[in-house]
């Protein structure tokens, strides 16, 4: 039997994990920036959702050593923010949310073959504008709450590199802290397949917080979830590319997609939508993971790190 003390810090964690996912969905609620910027006044993205992961968990250091020494784990990103009070590894959480393309957005991009619809053009741009001001939003709100926090993504350091194995790689990277923090694995494409889906979008902040761990259903299997590699069947993704950058044989061919959104789907929707960004995501719709894990493939969960 649980005692009294050890009953009042789990629903006091349980407060936490409340008031954090409230200063998201409030935010996304209300701020003008969740917006396409159309007629109809529609938001850029369906509602959060949040998963929580430990600043300590092996995987962080496990993807530095394979992506490269320039990825950041927790620890070292939180410290580029508070040099002064740098934080241990086990005291800081991060947490991860994923913010869903709407099912407007999904419907339109599903008849498309080969360019990106005007609405995932908008979600792409004015969407991760909104994106970044919930990142920043986010962080200031715990901070002034007495838990510092900072949004990776939006260091001054944030930058491309060339990962020896990997190709292009940043310094923090959205969905392999999605991935930790138990939301979703990676597909053939390399996007992440979630509970609501592979069209989504991810965004985190690490803060020095006491919060529950979400269970990772998957484990540490990072593919678990694809149909792909789970089952040697679908790659539905790689007939929706238009650049042919994903094959079942190679996975997702890094270069072959940049070319693609660089020489053809950016120059497209800045002249025929004016948002610029690098939209395309034709893979993310019109598969069995669009928007939900392929029921075959969810198992029960399991426990997080201690």
């Amino acid at each position: 039997m649980r005692s009294s003390a050890g009953m009042e810090r789990e629903s006091l964690a349980m407060d936490s994990v409340i008031q954090v996912e409230t200063i998201i969905h409030d935010f996304w609620a209300s701020a003008p920036s969740n917006s396409l910027h159309l007629p109809s006044g529609e938001k850029a993205w369906a509602e959060p959702h949040v998963a929580i992961a430990r600043g300590d968990d092996p995987l962080f250091l496990h993807h530095k050593e394979l992506i490269g020494p320039f990825l950041w784990t927790p620890e070292e990103a939180y410290a580029l923010a508070f040099p002064e009070a740098p934080a241990p590894a086990d005291e800081l959480r991060v947490i991860s949310y994923v913010l869903p393309q709407t099912p407007q957005t999904r419907a339109d991009q599903r008849r498309e073959q080969t360019l990106p619809t005007e609405r995932w053009a908008r979600s792409r741009f004015h969407g991760e504008e909104f994106n970044c001001a919930l990142r920043l939003h986010l962080a200031e709100s715990l901070t002034r709450a007495g838990y510092p926090a900072v949004a990776p993504e939006r260091l001054p350091g944030f930058a491309y590199q060339q990962s020896e194995r990997f190709g292009l790689a940043s310094n923090w990277s959205e969905r392999h802290a999605a991935f930790i923090a138990g939301h979703g694995t990676f597909s053939l494409s390399d996007a992440m397949i979630t509970r609501w889906g592979k069209a989504v979008r991810f965004g985190s902040v690490v803060a020095r917080i006491e919060l529950p761990v979400t269970a990772r259903a998957y484990g540490d299997d990072p593919r678990a979830w694809c149909l792909w590699y789970a089952k040697g069947t679908c790659g539905a993704c790689a007939k929706r590319c238009p650049a042919d950058a994903i094959t079942t044989g190679a996975g997702h061919d890094k270069g072959a997609c940049f070319n693609y959104i660089r020489e053809t789907t950016t120059p497209y929707a800045t002249r025929n939508y004016g948002t610029g960004a690098t939209p395309c995501g034709l893979c993310q719709v019109k598969i069995p993971c669009e928007a939900q894990v392929p029921p075959a493939l969810l198992a029960a969960p399991k426990a997080p790190p201690v």
